[in-house]
């Protein structure tokens, strides 16, 4: 018999209830004003470690729809139209993702700070983690360490340097992984930081992944005091990732390039190449304001605040569900 009864009962329900509550309050004392967009568009994510779930055909529109993974090309497009500090809390979809922290459906957390620097955006969400998760917030500050300085020091390994076998010998993949896993050295950084890396980080504590090198900028500006790597930072709690945050690329001609570049690289893995946001590319012809911007899982959070590892422990549904 198919089980239709939900996997978390009335207890988790009220404390993600109290949780969205605070980062809410939060947000909206420090002046973002909370905004709604479409969860459909005719475009597509073209990073090619995301991969975007699309309805083959409506009745609505002549052309594919996608479910966005992120609110934030349409959160870029209403800065550019001179809206204020901004949030929004709403589902997002991403295909291919389901196991103890991923699932193909899950709640995100993203604002933007107009006139942000790196160091400010990571106050600012330090500040919003420990708002929200209250007396169950890690006790001590967050530790900030560059990403070239914590895979030196986990792997003794110079991410400037490095080569694929490097990277590969360093993970201790075997043949059939270093097939699988190819020639893009950003496809090793990101297996080496998983599974060497990240799991160095203490256990009970933040730790701030900044810089990232530019080759993994997605839609953060180069840092301008250094073109090797992006003003792009990460937040972990041990080895989970909470939160992933840019000062925001604003020059429309890169972000054009960058998406040519992704699909280019989608074309070379067999991946679909995916539409061009057209209307974040205008946005950011008109004049996106300097500013920085976040996305936390609110799942992620609550595993945090609940002291779980399974990300389904917090879920009234998951999937994948009984047929």
């Amino acid at each position: 018999m198919t089980d239709w009864r939900p996997t978390a009962g009335p207890d988790v329900a009220a404390r993600r209830a109290s949780l969205v509550q605070r980062v809410r309050d939060y947000l909206r004392r420090s002046g973002a004003l909370e905004v709604d967009t479409p969860a459909l568009s005719p475009y597509a994510a073209s990073d090619t470690r995301i991969e975007s779930l699309g309805i083959a055909s409506s009745s609505s529109s002549a052309q594919p729809l996608y479910l966005h993974t992120s609110p934030e090309f349409c959160m870029k497009r209403l800065l550019a139209a001179g809206y204020p500090d901004i949030y929004s809390i709403c589902r997002v979809f991403r295909d291919g993702e389901i196991g103890r922290r991923h699932q193909p459906e899950f709640t995100l957390i993203e604002w933007y700070r107009l006139e942000a620097g790196l160091q400010e955006i990571i106050d600012d969400t330090v500040a919003l983690i420990a708002a929200a998760l209250g007396d169950r917030a890690p006790p001590t500050d967050p530790l900030l360490i560059d990403y070239r300085e914590a895979v030196a020091t986990a792997c003794g390994i110079d991410t400037r340097a490095a080569t694929v076998a490097e990277l590969a010998a360093a993970t201790g993949a075997d043949a059939r992984l270093r097939k699988a896993v190819g020639e893009d050295i950003d496809d090793w950084l990101d297996l080496l930081l998983a599974s060497k890396v990240a799991p160095t980080f203490p256990a009970e504590r933040l730790t701030v992944l900044k810089h990232y090198p530019a080759s993994q900028a997605a839609l953060a500006r180069i840092c301008p005091a250094d073109p090797d790597v992006a003003d792009r930072f990460e937040v972990f709690c041990g080895d989970l990732e909470l939160a992933n945050g840019y000062v925001e690329l604003t020059d429309a001609d890169e972000q054009a390039a960058r998406i040519e570049r992704d699909n280019a690289g989608r074309r070379r893995r067999g991946q679909p190449v995916r539409p061009a946001d057209t209307t974040l590319v205008a946005a950011l012809a008109a004049g996106l304001p300097p500013c920085a911007g976040v996305a936390m899982g609110l799942e992620r959070l609550q595993m945090i605040h609940d002291n779980t590892r399974d990300i389904s422990d917090v879920l009234t549904f998951g999937f994948p569900g009984d047929a």
